[in-house]
């Protein structure tokens, strides 16, 4: 007589991302230390270096076997606190904590996680920012985030920003602020292109 068939079904989600989570939170087994402005993150090599190249290179070189070896942390100074812990979560949990920032705040944020991305590799996060900021484009924000969009090479978003200024309303909003030169001190090249396609218009 044939057994019968569990009645439980496989479930379609993986729960990974709650146990790498739940690790980084914990910080059991971390062996990894950085500072980061005034605060200190543990965390464990394996994940990081599976996840990033850079991280790889980074902490299984020899240099930073021998920092690690005497117990001193590795001090990253161009990147703000809560940025850098918002890139661990996403680093062993592939998403961003929902109470990363309000909705003022997401612009900003994202730019700098952008760059903290292009940094490390961290693809994914990078075309998650991308997205984003492509919703924060205003004539305010257009200057920044299309240097941002040309200085590390985010494609989909310097698209985005040239759509925007294809709006006569939205091109006479930033021509009157100061983006023009503020491209033409952070990125001539682009601010050359953008002037090179509306003469075209």
């Amino acid at each position: 007589m044939p057994l019968p068939r569990p009645s439980s079904s496989c479930p379609r989600t993986s729960d990974l991302h709650q146990h790498l989570g739940d690790l980084l939170q914990t910080e059991k087994g971390a062996d990894v230390v950085f500072e980061v402005g005034t605060q200190t993150f543990k965390a464990h090599r394996c994940v990081l270096a599976a996840r990033s190249p850079v991280f790889s290179a980074e902490l299984f070189c020899q240099m930073k076997e021998s920092d690690a070896a005497a117990g001193g942390g590795i001090r990253i100074d161009d990147m703000e606190a809560h940025v850098f812990k918002a890139l661990l979560t996403f680093v062993y949990t592939d998403s961003l904590p929902e109470n990363l920032m309000s909705e003022d705040e997401q612009g900003v944020m994202c730019q700098h996680l952008l760059v903290a991305a292009d940094r490390y590799n961290l693809e994914r996060l990078k075309l998650i920012c991308e997205h984003r900021l492509s919703k924060c484009i205003e004539a305010s924000t257009l200057s920044t985030i299309l240097a941002l969009a040309e200085q590390h090479h985010c494609h989909g978003l310097k698209k985005a920003c040239f759509n925007f200024l294809s709006s006569p309303v939205n091109l006479t909003a930033v021509l009157a602020t100061d983006a023009f030169e503020y491209l033409n001190t952070t990125c001539p090249s682009v601010r050359k292109e953008l002037l090179a396609k509306l003469g075209t218009r």
